[in-house]
């Protein structure tokens, strides 16, 4: 068969889209899927969110669902466990350059810092974050409101009013900044550039 095509599609963005075992990923109308970015198979993507350039999220063996106006930023690989753990990831998350995610659970408002690793039956809970270059080793969960960092990653406070607040307004900066990428792209210019 030195004849046969891939079969993939490219989103608007230039992105990729590709099937496993015919289940191909379903795509929000305005997520955006940058360019370089992998997703496949069993992956749903939510309304406004953005996975950025060298993504790759493949649902094979599980499945992925990430959540609205969530931002996968670029370089970060998302995969499963074989018919155990799904990765999960809530609305309004940040999950920052080259992070790592295996088969864990991203509560909405969650935030990943840059080249963490998180592992299997892990949860980040709403509002918890844990701090870039982490790991979070199986079975463990930052609870609402705390800071984790370290490898393998401990509690090491609670997150600040001033620190909840920015992580929440960074899903609407990236959604934004994702809009303005896209307009860049097609060539066109905004009446309010951003940021």
């Amino acid at each position: 068969m030195s004849d046969a095509k891939p079969l993939y599609k490219e989103t608007s963005l230039g992105g990729r889209l590709t099937p496993f075992k015919g289940i191909w990923p379903t795509v929000a109308d305005d997520a955006f899927i940058f360019h370089g970015a992998q997703v496949v198979g069993d992956v749903k993507i939510g309304n406004g969110a953005s996975i950025w350039h060298n993504c790759v999220l493949r649902g094979d063996v599980n499945s992925i669902r990430i959540g609205r106006r969530t931002n996968i930023q670029d370089g970060t690989v998302i995969h499963v466990s074989t018919k155990t753990f799904p990765t999960l990831v809530g609305d309004d998350v940040l999950i920052a350059h080259m992070a790592m995610l295996h088969g864990c659970t991203l509560e909405d408002n969650a935030f990943v810092g840059m080249g963490a690793i998180v592992m299997d039956n892990t949860v980040v809970e709403r509002d918890g974050m844990l701090a870039a270059g982490a790991m979070l080793t199986p079975n463990k969960t930052v609870r609402s409101g705390e800071l984790w960092g370290g490898s393998p990653a401990k509690f090491m406070r609670h997150v600040t009013d001033a620190e909840l607040e920015k992580n929440r307004s960074m899903a609407e900066h990236y959604r934004k900044l994702a809009e303005q990428h896209r307009l860049d792209s097609l060539g066109l210019t905004s009446d309010l550039p951003y940021p």
